[in-house]
């Protein structure tokens, strides 16, 4: 008597492995893995690292100068509101100088956090109260990084704005 070594009845086929489903099952996980690593090499590949900065050193030697114009902005007491409409597309804001308007011709950059190639920037005439309008047709919900200065780049103001959670902010040095 010999034993047998699948359960099925009596006059039942065989049926080779891959008409069975549960091979199948247990190889779709693996293969799924495999796509998603090929996915991923390929964006690697293909998208650009804009978190990594190229030149460092020189990138840290211009930090001191930077730190100077900052400290140039607190002695004039400078202090501005940011405000965006998305219904009618303006940005607006005010610049005051130890709460007096300051007028003048200012350069305005909203930097995307990650990605540069959506970065704003603006060049704003304030007027003599110190007020600005700008048309500005969209405005990414991010966190911007916000970065105002004179034409002559002698001082400069900082800060973050998470639009649109909030949407109007005051920036101080």
């Amino acid at each position: 008597m010999q034993p047998t070594t699948s359960p099925r009845l009596p006059g039942q086929a065989v049926q080779p492995w891959y008409k069975h489903r549960w091979p199948w099952l247990l190889m779709i996980g693996p293969a799924i893995v495999v796509v998603a690593g090929f996915y991923t090499g390929w964006l690697a590949y293909t998208q650009q690292d804009a978190l990594v900065v190229d030149d460092y050193y020189t990138q840290g030697k211009a930090i001191n100068m930077d730190l100077r114009r900052d400290q140039v902005a607190a002695e004039m007491g400078l202090t501005l509101g940011l405000a965006y409409d998305p219904a009618k597309d303006i940005l607006s804001g005010a610049l005051t100088s130890h709460g007096n308007p300051y007028a003048g011709n200012l350069k305005l950059q909203l930097i995307h956090s990650t990605q540069p190639n959506k970065d704003i920037t603006l060049n704003l005439d304030t007027r003599s109260d110190g007020t600005f309008q700008m048309a500005l047709p969209f405005l990414e919900i991010s966190r911007w990084k916000v970065l105002v200065e004179n034409s002559e780049t002698n001082w400069r103001l900082t800060g973050e704005w998470p639009w649109p959670a909030e949407p109007k902010i005051v920036i101080k040095p």
